[in-house]
């Protein structure tokens, strides 16, 4: 099925490109910020089990997880500030262009960091409203490593505010994290990306429609370059939302 996104873009709409992680209950599932793997589990009413291969006539879970922990996931910029804003709330639009780039981190002073000189290279002029960034070396491992304390590579704030400043809102990383993983609380990238000054009390000026999504996967086969990008997320009343990003190609 073919479509045509602001009478512009023309996609094909059986050929989705998944970018993100599924989560399961396994030891297969990434795991960040030092917690457990997710939970589900059948509801469980006395000796009555909601599962078909125990005699019950549906399947019947909860789901205990963390969105920011346990894998693909979008937040807003309620996940740094005092007052609460929901991803379901900030998020209204969901078909962006979209620039995929592959990027490997530079080694400074000990940490592996993602440079705004390596994004400017990379986008060449180029200013779509989101960006997807592949870290190189690009190992299969993301889809089930444990990053609780590894320190794994990160975006410079001068990086954030060069993404913010060219004008994209959405920023798309295969990684646990925009900023380093102890930082002391400082989240420089977050809150340059967003262009949140002060935490307690917001600046009129705050990027309450951009989003952050971390913890994506993008297989070594999907080239570099322009993409239209599908973000879809969970109607959570939340900070973050397990989200499915998907590219498609124009």
């Amino acid at each position: 099925m073919i479509a045509f996104i602001d009478n512009k873009y023309q996609i094909d709409l059986s050929k989705p490109i998944d970018i993100s992680i599924p989560l399961s209950n396994t030891d297969e599932n990434p795991i960040a910020w030092y917690i457990e793997k997710p939970e589900i589990e059948p509801v469980k009413f006395g000796d009555w089990i909601g599962k078909v291969s125990e005699g019950s006539s549906t399947n019947f879970n909860n789901i205990f997880f963390n969105p920011h922990g346990h894998g693909t996931h979008t937040e807003c910029l309620g996940h740094i500030t005092r007052n609460f804003y929901s991803i379901n709330q900030c998020l209204k639009q969901f078909f962006f262009t979209a620039e995929l780039i592959s990027i490997t981190p530079e080694d400074i002073n000990g940490d592996l960091v993602i440079t705004k000189n390596q994004i400017e290279k990379e986008l060449n002029g180029k200013t779509p409203e989101s960006i997807i960034i592949r870290t190189l070396p690009n190992s299969e491992s993301k889809k089930h490593k444990n990053y609780s304390k590894t320190n794994p590579p990160y975006l410079s704030e001068e990086a954030a505010i060069y993404i913010r400043e060219i004008g994209i809102q959405h920023l798309l990383i295969d990684l646990p994290s925009v900023d380093r993983e102890e930082d002391d609380g400082k989240l420089l990238a977050h809150k340059a990306f967003w262009n949140v000054k002060d935490v307690n009390n917001l600046n009129d000026d705050a990027r309450l429609n951009c989003t952050i999504t971390e913890m994506i996967f993008v297989e070594d086969t999907i080239q570099d370059g322009s993409y239209i990008l599908n973000l879809q997320i969970a109607s959570f009343e939340n900070d973050a939302s397990p989200s499915k990003p998907i590219l498609y190609k124009i």
